[in-house]
């Protein structure tokens, strides 16, 4: 049952229970007005009531459907005789099923698999089955909900009380979606890394100096030794919290400056869109940048100077570009907080003789200095967690140099490389993924945490 389906069908219900209710409402109002009364909810509240118990039940249920047929239609197919033939387990059994499957659905217009040809009749079966279950048991679902809402249509039905309920409902169970995903992420992480650290000394991990993973290898014979993960912490912060900083944190602030204090409202008018566009550039636009046009800038001035090591992909570039990115990060949260500084703040000091420089140094930073330190952390933490600029101009190497012209790699880099090779998910180097997620997303969340208690603490209330 392809997900347009039940959509649709669900779309239907509520449509027809909608208008039934609708009218039904419209005859109830005109009945009690007859009477000398009124109803006591409109009659679209009417109408939602009826459309809402008729089309919710229904999605619930295809949603569950879609989740759970899969494997009952497979389920189906390996109990049919044709099945007996095929791997018991391992890449050749899940092809051949695909391959099966993709024909009897459609998707696919041959099969070059003759043990997948033969499951294709089995596979187109059991599809029609559960398809027909599904749809079946959703108009069921939908008319039956229908139904009984209809039925307690009344004059003094308090429709609208029982909307807004249901609709409160909804908004709570879509806030819970993202509150559960996090929690589904995290013991995810949790769980991966358990089994990581079972086969690694954690030890090892967080403090030994040397990383060279191996998918291929036997896991019976890895090595704890090779995954220290320090050279990866050192250029994950070396890139994106140091150079990254160094060049978004003045560049930013002293943008913001300019804009609120200095520039005339033509200027800031057309200048702050202008440098918010940076936000919405795709990161591989940056990365294509940082490797094509910075780092080879870097590299030749580099030898230049007489540094001999310096490399086309280097820290160096990688940190400038990511810099330059997260600029809008750090310049539009110091706008907001310096703009909200109270303009006697500014009157006052500029009254009692300060120039404009000095008022912004005493006055204006200082007051605004929790969102701008907030500002900071959110930059940091979008540029630890940066992924194509490191991949495409700071390279692969997993080296612990304080030399901003070598090349040099990050976690997020090694993550990507990890779990896209051809490695089993049960080998030590593809679980190291995980590791290195957790460690990443433990370090973002004490910076959201710092960032927290910087503007808790130096957080002043205005009048």
């Amino acid at each position: 049952m392809t997900p347009a389906i039940p959509v649709l069908l669900a779309i239907a219900l509520g449509l027809a229970g909608w208008l039934a209710a609708r009218a039904r409402a419209w005859t109830m109002r005109s009945a009690a007005r007859v009477d000398g009364g009124e109803l006591l909810s409109l009659p679209v509240y009417h109408a939602w009531y009826v459309a809402l118990w008729a089309a919710l039940p229904a999605v619930l249920f295809a949603a569950v459907w879609s989740a759970i047929s899969p494997g009952l239609v497979l389920s189906q197919v390996l109990t049919d005789p044709a099945a007996a033939q095929i791997p018991p387990f391992g890449i050749e059994r899940d092809a051949i099923l695909a391959e099966a499957q993709s024909l009897a659905s459609g998707q696919s217009g041959a099969v070059f698999n003759q043990q997948a040809r033969t499951l294709v009749e089995p596979f187109r079966a059991a599809l029609s089955y559960f398809s027909t279950i599904g749809i079946v048991v959703t108009l069921l679902l939908g008319i039956a909900g229908g139904v009984f809402a209809y039925t307690r249509l009344q004059p003094k039905f308090a429709a609208r009380a029982k909307v807004e309920r249901i609709v409160m409902a909804v908004l709570l169970l879509a806030s819970l979606v993202a509150i559960f995903t996090t929690f589904g992420i995290v013991a995810s992480l949790l769980f991966e890394t358990a089994r990581f650290f079972h086969a690694i000394n954690p030890v090892d991990f967080l403090f030994g100096t040397h990383w060279n993973p191996d998918s291929m290898a036997d896991p019976a014979t890895v090595r704890s030794d090779s995954y220290g993960a320090v050279p990866l912490f050192w250029g994950t912060v070396f890139i994106g919290a140091i150079i990254a900083m160094i060049v978004a944190l003045p560049l930013g602030l002293m943008s913001a400056i300019y804009l609120t204090q200095y520039a005339s409202a033509t200027v800031r008018r057309w200048m702050k869109p202008l440098l918010e566009i940076l936000a919405g550039v795709p990161t591989v636009v940056y990365g294509y940048f940082a490797a094509l046009t910075v780092a080879p800038l870097i590299r030749d001035f580099g030898h230049a100077i007489g540094i001999a090591s310096a490399s086309s992909e280097s820290a160096l570039a990688a940190g400038v570009v990511m810099g330059i990115m997260i600029i809008p990060f750090v310049s539009s949260m110091a706008d907001d907080s310096i703009t909200a500084v109270p303009q006697a703040m500014r009157d006052g000091s500029l009254a009692m003789g300060a120039t404009t420089s000095e008022t912004i140094r005493r006055v204006l930073i200082p007051a605004a200095l929790p969102g701008i330190v907030a500002g900071i952390m959110l930059a940091v933490s979008r540029a630890i967690g940066e992924t194509m600029i490191v991949v495409m101009a700071a390279g692969a190497t997993a080296r612990l140099t304080a030399n901003p012209f070598e090349s040099m790699t990050t976690v997020t880099f090694q993550i990507v490389a990890l779990l896209t090779g051809e490695g089993s998910f049960d080998h030590p180097a593809t679980l190291a993924a995980f590791a290195l997620g957790m460690v990443l997303f433990l370090v973002t969340l004490a910076l959201n945490f710092i960032a927290l208690r910087v503007v808790k603490r130096f957080r002043e209330a205005y009048e």
